[in-house]
């Protein structure tokens, strides 16, 4: 069927972002959509790993001044913080005939972005399995996940993001990483414009990451808006889970959310 491009995003609800993000990933492990390339943004967000404690990774104080909303993924790996100038990628597709899907997203469904990179004009390489690298520089971060009988990858990448707002709100632990050998281009990031010498538009960004998969995936990218089934369980995943702060600042588990779940089979129904 091609791959499905949606450019579906709630900018300034990055609560109802991240529940789409879910939602969408379960409908295609459901088998009621194809395999799906979504690009999107927040306005103001920091975003961080289901395995993290917000009060560890982000400066709480300096987020509140900033009007941000602290909100968490259901992926693994490092806070992220988010503005317009932040684009970030997600990509599901079918677990049928990968016999281990987690290398396959981070050794192969990666590579779209680099694929993408080149097509606007930068060699882009991997580092610490999930960095994106430019020269040197991180231009983009990566995490994954083999959940709802989908695979499922996404990430940013850093076109013309406000980096000093992003050093105030996050606080990277250099040490815990560095003890497991992690690189510190984790903290030299930079933005694409800055590399590339210009300003690329957001529709060049968006065209060159849908050419990327495209070319990675063999298949013809056609864009299309979210199924109804996408929509109800975004909601349900709203209200009940990405909106609270059990969830985005307690860190309860997907297990504590069970009334989530007995909705969404209702839903979800192939």
């Amino acid at each position: 069927m091609g791959l499905r491009v949606l450019l579906h995003e709630t900018p300034l609800d990055p609560f109802m972002n991240l529940a789409f993000e879910e939602a969408f990933v379960r409908a295609r492990g459901m088998e009621l959509v194809p395999d799906t390339l979504r690009i999107w943004r927040n306005a103001n967000a920091v975003v961080i790993g289901y395995f993290q404690k917000a009060e560890e990774e982000v400066d709480l104080e300096a987020v509140e001044k900033l009007g941000a909303k602290v909100v968490r993924r259901f992926t693994g790996g490092g806070a992220v913080y988010h503005d317009l100038g932040n684009i970030n990628y997600a990509l599901a597709v079918s677990l049928k005939g990968l016999e281990k899907p987690i290398d396959y997203a981070y050794t192969h469904l990666i590579r779209g972005l680099l694929n993408a990179l080149n097509l606007v004009g930068l060699e882009a390489t991997l580092e610490n399995v999930n960095d994106v690298v430019v020269r040197g520089r991180k231009v983009s971060g990566t995490a994954a996940s083999i959940r709802w009988g989908a695979c499922f990858i996404h990430g940013t990448l850093l076109v013309n993001t406000n980096l000093e707002t992003l050093s105030r709100v996050l606080k990277p632990p250099r040490e815990k990483l560095r003890s497991k050998g992690v690189t510190d281009v984790k903290y030299r990031v930079a933005n694409i414009f800055e590399l590339l010498g210009f300003q690329p538009s957001y529709s060049e960004i968006v065209e060159s990451l849908v050419k990327g998969f495209e070319e990675l995936l063999g298949v013809e990218a056609f864009l299309d808006l979210p199924s109804r089934e996408e929509i109800k369980a975004s909601e349900v995943l709203y209200k009940s889970k990405y909106s609270r702060r059990e969830w985005n600042l307690e860190r309860l588990p997907h297990s504590s959310f069970q009334e989530v779940e007995d909705e969404l089979k209702a839903i979800l129904r192939p």
